[in-house]
């Protein structure tokens, strides 16, 4: 085996498929459009195409990309502007959407990017909160801080939809 592209290409094909559509809606969390998020991923993963060898933690490396990558775009000013036009339409819409899914994504959205930023890389990829201090350079106390304040803020603003069930949302 060359060691090259092949092995590389194949090991780089399954770590998309598995992490893509979590970077996409973690560029979201970051205040990114979604196209945009698109072009961060293709960013890091043709910069990952280029590695000789996969790195130590694939997913960590990949998320620690993503967010590097990310951040550098939004220090765009243009691109701010259009992401602030494109933030209403935060997730793409299935085909019928849960009936309270307009107020958690209103909840989430509301919230400061730090703790929209945890609360993603919490749920939608699983990282723990010492992960989640390493990928954000904070330390662990202060993602766990930042996740129960970011729930907490959600929790009070369902609690004012009286349809809203509560009973099992955001159990760490």
């Amino acid at each position: 085996m060359d060691g090259g592209t092949t092995s590389s290409g194949h090991w780089a094909e399954a770590l998309f498929e598995a992490h893509a559509a979590g970077l996409i809606l973690y560029g979201r969390a970051l205040g990114m459009g979604h196209s945009e998020s698109e072009d961060v991923v293709q960013d890091v993963f043709a910069t990952l195409l280029k590695m000789p060898v996969p790195p130590r933690h694939p997913a960590q490396y990949l998320i620690r990309s993503f967010r590097n990558s990310a951040l550098n775009r939004k220090r765009s000013l243009w691109r701010r502007i259009a992401r602030e036009l494109e933030s209403r339409e935060w997730f793409e819409r299935p085909p019928e959407p849960h009936p309270h899914e307009a107020t958690a994504m209103a909840a989430l959205a509301d919230l400061p990017e730090e703790q929209r930023e945890v609360i993603v890389l919490r749920f939608w990829h699983g990282m723990t909160f010492d992960e989640i201090g390493e990928v954000t350079g904070v330390s662990p106390n202060t993602a766990a801080g930042r996740y129960r304040y970011g729930v907490e803020q959600i929790r009070r603003r369902l609690r004012k939809d009286p349809e809203v069930e509560l009973a099992n949302c955001f159990d760490a």
